[in-house]
């Protein structure tokens, strides 16, 4: 509900990013590409794709082509980058664009990371 108040309140969904870590990371995923509306871009840390199996029935055709910035630290204990490329590899496998980032890190976010986030920011948000 609130991307549509956001919608109503004028800000074009072409101009919205959804973003989380962990836990929010999945929502974002799950929120973003069942849209019919497609948004700017998502950017989803340290998660992995929730429902993997059900996705592809789930998804809306018209967010395919939503840019996607996927980040994973190399020694996270929380969700083990497993999980993270496993979900990369199923979104790239269906067509969604997916930027994909690897950091020396845990469960955690570092200035690296924060530089790129930027950048893919800047990029959609054109």
């Amino acid at each position: 509900r609130l991307i549509e108040r956001e919608v109503e309140r004028g800000t074009p969904a072409a101009r919205i990013v959804l973003a989380g870590f962990s836990q929010g990371g999945a929502i974002a995923l799950q929120t973003g590409l069942r849209r019919p509306q497609p948004l700017a871009g998502l950017v989803a840390l340290s998660c992995y794709l929730p429902l993997a199996d059900r996705f592809e029935a789930e998804r809306d055709p018209a967010s395919a082509r939503v840019p996607i910035f996927l980040a994973h630290g190399d020694a996270d204990p929380i969700v083990p980058i497993a999980r993270g490329t496993a979900s990369r590899d199923r979104l790239a496998a269906l067509g969604h664009p997916v930027q994909w980032h690897e950091y020396p890190m845990q469960h955690s976010v570092c200035a690296e990371e924060i530089r790129d986030i930027a950048a893919f920011l800047q990029s959609v948000l054109r």
